[in-house]
């Protein structure tokens, strides 16, 4: 099984006339194997074209309307992003995963503010997006380093999610899910929600958790892994010599108020008994030996 997404998923490109919806686009249909996971692109004012044999409407709601679509990526860019998501949330959307990067705070905080009774779920923003390996890739991850198997991912970094992947294939560890939760401040879905849809999936029997400074967000998931979770959970911490008060890659990666510090975030983990490294290199070599 898997968790968000899969081989029935019917997903809309928001911005797909767009260099990079465009781009994701072409090779995430690729990547579906023919299968028709890609239904309809959304770009306002450009109804009735089509790209890549994907059909482009004006708004979310004809989009799925017409199609059936349950799933929405955004690539729009950041001043116009926000309002994308609240579009597809308005539409009923079941998932919306946004990749782009740089939207403003504030628009955020009030998307997040009216999504307060929605039910669907958003992933990201400032995220790679969610793959299901030989199923359906949403996002802009390499889709060739997956493997199908048992392993679930969950991280705040793009880069350290296409490496821990990397590593569990290679050493003959397919992954039912992985998903990249984004760095931002103001997101959608927190380590702790994905943990939940792993820890339910019967077809998940690991996870590889990959954290980073800031925030409380890995505290929290740990502390709900050491009452809740019966599988077991590979972690690691990114941003551990970060000095305070400095932002390190993501907009969400800074020490502030002496809270989000790397070490509280590993302590917490380890008393959750979570298998934490503290060597990125040795993610996936850590969970086969925990699963061994």
């Amino acid at each position: 099984m898997s968790i968000l997404i899969n081989k029935n998923s019917r997903v809309l490109t928001q911005g797909i006339t767009g260099k990079t919806g465009s781009f994701h686009t072409k090779h995430s249909v690729e990547y579906a194997f023919g299968r028709d996971c890609y239904v309809a692109g959304v770009t306002p004012g450009k109804g009735g074209e089509t790209l890549e044999g994907v059909p482009v409407y004006d708004t979310v709601a004809e989009a799925r309307e017409k199609t059936g679509a349950n799933v929405s990526v955004v690539y729009v860019p950041p001043p116009f992003a926000a309002a994308a998501i609240d579009e597809a949330v308005a539409a009923d959307i079941d998932v919306v995963i946004c990749i782009t990067e740089g939207i403003p705070v504030k628009d955020m905080i009030l998307t997040r503010y009216k999504m307060r009774d929605a039910r669907t779920v958003l992933v990201g923003p400032n995220c790679p997006g969610v793959i299901t390996p030989d199923e359906v890739k949403i996002g802009i991850m390499p889709g060739y380093i997956h493997k199908k198997g048992p392993i679930g991912v969950v991280s705040r970094s793009g880069t350290l999610t296409y490496e821990v992947v990397d590593q569990l294939t290679r050493l003959g560890l397919g992954q039912s899910t992985c998903v990249g939760i984004g760095g931002d401040p103001v997101n959608g879905v927190k380590h702790l929600d994905v943990m939940e849809m792993f820890n339910d999936d019967p077809e998940t029997e690991g996870v590889v958790m990959v954290g980073e400074i800031g925030g409380s967000d890995e505290e929290a998931c740990a502390a709900w892994v050491k009452e809740n979770m019966n599988k077991p959970v590979v972690g690691f911490i990114a941003g551990i010599t970060a000095p305070p008060g400095k932002r390190m890659g993501h907009a969400g990666a800074i020490i502030s108020g002496g809270k989000g510090a790397a070490a509280e975030k590993i302590a917490a983990m380890e008393d959750a008994g979570i298998a934490v490294t503290r060597n990125p290199a040795d993610m996936g070599k850590m969970m086969k030996e925990v699963l061994a």
